[in-house]
């Protein structure tokens, strides 16, 4: 069945704390944890928290970074992912979101083998723990800093090649949803979707990511969304929400106006 998380991006200035306690009172159940409010909070101590409230975790963000884009080396990077992995292991997350790192003056081809020798290695881990290693494609517009993955097609094209079920990747709508020709795909891609975040845009990035609130964009989310289903994609809905426009809004309204778009756009918590 479906499920409505809300990712800890979206209230950026709030607390581990206060996003679980105030997440729990706009009714809903499930969380998009950031590993640095995690930090900030102490892990015990926040699941703690997530187990009173009867908090799920739908994802832990994020790990990866593995051509040195970031300034750490690969090794770093493997080892950060391990520990993220077993970070979410003990939060009984679905996912772990990972980006590749950009292409860091790397050939594509060598960014590729990066990226896949990192996964092989992780996935077993992964495996173990119950965990998907979510890989997210993006925009080109605001990739850079990111991920050289730009497109779904590349994405499950990747996935495919590793040959485990522990790699799949995160279908992000505003990422993806400006492919014009993504609704017509999805039914070929939802099998190698782990995760689905929910976001809206008014125009594509050039630069920074700018989103909007749920259903005030171009996304074409209604088509998205039925086509997902359609497919039997049954998964967690994450909505991730930030950029300028969003940090003008108070985050218990916008909360309140991601519980109605889920609701509106035909799915049910």
């Amino acid at each position: 069945m479906a499920r409505l998380s809300m990712n800890e991006t979206t209230t950026f200035r709030w607390s581990f704390e206060e996003d679980v306690l105030n997440y729990h009172a706009a009714g809903i159940r499930a969380i998009g944890v950031w590993r640095q409010k995690l930090s900030d909070c102490g892990e015990a101590k926040a699941m703690e928290l997530l187990e009173e409230m009867g908090m799920d975790v739908s994802a832990v963000l994020w790990a990866g970074g593995f051509t040195g884009s970031d300034g750490r080396s690969y090794r770093d990077s493997l080892d950060d992912a391990a520990e993220a992995l077993k970070t979410a292991g003990r939060l009984k997350a679905g996912n772990l979101v990972v980006y590749s790192g950009g292409r860091a003056g790397h050939t594509l081809n060598h960014a590729k083998r990066l990226i896949k020798s990192a996964l092989s290695e992780l996935a077993p881990q992964a495996a173990e723990l119950g965990v998907t290693l979510a890989i997210e494609p993006m925009h080109p517009g605001c990739a850079v800093e990111w991920t050289f993955l730009t497109g779904a097609d590349e994405t499950v094209a990747l996935v495919e090649e590793l040959g485990s079920p522990a790699v799949r990747m995160v279908f992000d709508t505003y990422h993806l949803g400006q492919d014009p020709a993504i609704v017509r795909r999805i039914d070929a891609i939802a099998p190698y979707i782990g995760l689905v975040q929910l976001g809206d845009a008014r125009q594509p990035p050039t630069g920074e990511q700018n989103r909007c609130r749920l259903g005030e964009g171009m996304i074409p989310l209604g088509p998205i969304i039925a086509a997902l289903k359609a497919a039997g994609y049954d998964g967690y809905y994450d909505v991730e929400l930030l950029g300028e426009e969003i940090e003008t809004y108070d985050y218990d309204s916008l909360l309140t106006h991601a519980k109605q778009a889920f609701e509106g756009l035909g799915l049910a918590d």
